[in-house]
């Protein structure tokens, strides 16, 4: 258990916050446009997440792991990835947003916890070896 969190860098978990800021920004901001344009709340979610999750990948590569090289695996495994945390996120909005009834509480939830699995996933298992 010390090796996983040893492999845990700050400066990485730093900077994934910072990416991750803006993603959430992303995210947030198209979330909202879409509701104002009247679209479903699952959609407008999935959709604004989707984007978030783009704008994150850039970011994270780059930036957060490093990972310099065009690595075709990287894609699909963050894709895989998203699909999962995706799937996971709306799931928690929707929850809850049932429970409550708080749009930005329930956001605020589902980010949170996609946040968490989207950092871990990426350190350990897109930008893995790449990163190294």
């Amino acid at each position: 258990m010390s090796k996983f969190f040893g492999e845990i860098k700050v400066k990485e978990l730093l900077r994934f916050l910072v990416g991750g800021g803006s993603a959430v920004l992303v995210d947030y901001t198209g979330y909202r446009f879409l509701l104002f344009l009247n679209v479903d709340l699952f959609i407008a979610k999935a959709v604004s997440f989707i984007c978030g999750a783009i704008v994150g990948f850039i970011i994270n590569k780059l930036w957060t792991f490093e990972s310099k090289k065009f690595v075709k695996e990287e894609i699909l495994k963050y894709i895989i990835l998203y699909s999962i945390t995706a799937l996971i996120n709306t799931g928690v909005n929707k929850v809850v947003l049932e429970l409550l009834g708080l749009q930005l509480f329930a956001f605020l939830c589902a980010t949170g916890v996609s946040t968490l699995l989207n950092f871990l996933g990426q350190k350990f298992f897109v930008f893995y070896r790449s990163a190294k």
